[in-house]
């Protein structure tokens, strides 16, 4: 009796392994071709390859053989693409791209089925994308306003071509866009050469604007000191006219005492100093009034 039921329990293992072996499960967010000796299986209904969605399903051991693929999103990623531009300058440019599975059949004839053999197709196609766009555009374009445009020309390029593998593009960004370092050390200095420019220019336009400022404020200080020395002059002269119509009316009034003044301011105007010598014969007109307070009448007398 034990031999025979650990001949049953055999029995019923085989069964349960051979139950199992007659079916597949295609899980949540995947689908599946059934391969017949290494074909695609054909719906009897449609005439189109079988595809199989998310369940159980049923297949001949040996015979058939399922093909699970992941139909959710994928994202290709890929790092430092080198593109030219439209001045045949080469740019770095980093950029990723959203895509998944649209037909299964002509996805897995196209690309055997191997992911990595996908992106490398799809990167391609979209690597001639970005030459073809960015070879229309210069540099300054494709990292500014002709961005958003570029990347939405290259998601219906991506589109089209990819048609082929089966696939569809959702999306496209770049995400840097980056030049070579020998480019971008010729480039900066290039850009520092310029600023440089520039600054010695305001300098010069600087210096020259400050020698206009002095040279008006210079000339503008020589107008006002002739200006003033001018009226000076004018109010010195009235002042000496006024002077003397003054003295004038004086001397007319008392002719001896204006000639006594003067004389006296001669006098005072000659001795203000203790070195000073004056050599003149004594009955000279000039000491008029060291001998008489009348002067000259006097000196007449003697």
């Amino acid at each position: 009796m034990k031999v025979v039921a650990k001949i049953s329990a055999v029995v019923l293992f085989i069964f349960v392994i051979l139950g199992f072996s007659f079916f597949y499960t295609v899980h949540e967010g995947q689908n599946a071709l059934l391969l017949r000796l290494g074909k695609i299986t054909i719906d009897a209904d449609t005439g189109k390859p079988a595809v199989m969605d998310p369940g159980l399903h049923v297949k001949l051991p040996v015979i058939h053989s399922p093909k699970l693929f992941d139909t959710r999103l994928q994202t290709l990623d890929v790092k430092s693409s080198r593109i030219p531009t439209k001045e045949q300058k080469y740019v770095l440019v980093d950029y990723y791209a959203k895509w998944r599975i649209k037909n299964l059949p002509v996805y897995y004839t196209r690309t055997s089925g191997q992911l990595h053999r996908a992106e490398l197709l799809l990167s391609q196609q979209i690597n001639d994308g970005l030459r073809n766009e960015f070879g229309k555009h210069t540099i300054n374009e494709v990292v500014t306003g002709e961005r958003m445009n570029i990347m939405s020309m290259l998601k219906k390029q991506a589109n089209a071509a990819s048609d082929v593998l089966g696939i569809v593009v959702i999306d496209v960004r770049i995400k840097r866009i980056d030049l070579p370092t020998k480019v971008s050390d010729s480039v900066y200095q290039r850009m520092r050469t310029k600023r440089e420019q520039v600054a010695t220019r305001h300098r010069a336009d600087g210096k020259k604007e400050a020698e206009a400022i002095r040279a008006t404020a210079d000339r503008t200080v020589t107008e006002i000191i002739a200006t003033a020395r001018k009226e000076a002059e004018e109010i010195r002269a009235s002042g000496d006219g006024v002077a003397s119509n003054i003295y004038a009316k004086a001397y007319s009034k008392d002719p001896k005492f204006y000639a006594f003044y003067r004389s006296m301011q001669g006098y005072q105007a000659i001795f203000s100093q203790n070195q000073d010598m004056l050599v003149l014969n004594p009955d000279s007109q000039f000491f008029q009034y060291f001998k008489s307070a009348v002067g000259s009448q006097n000196h007449n007398k003697s």
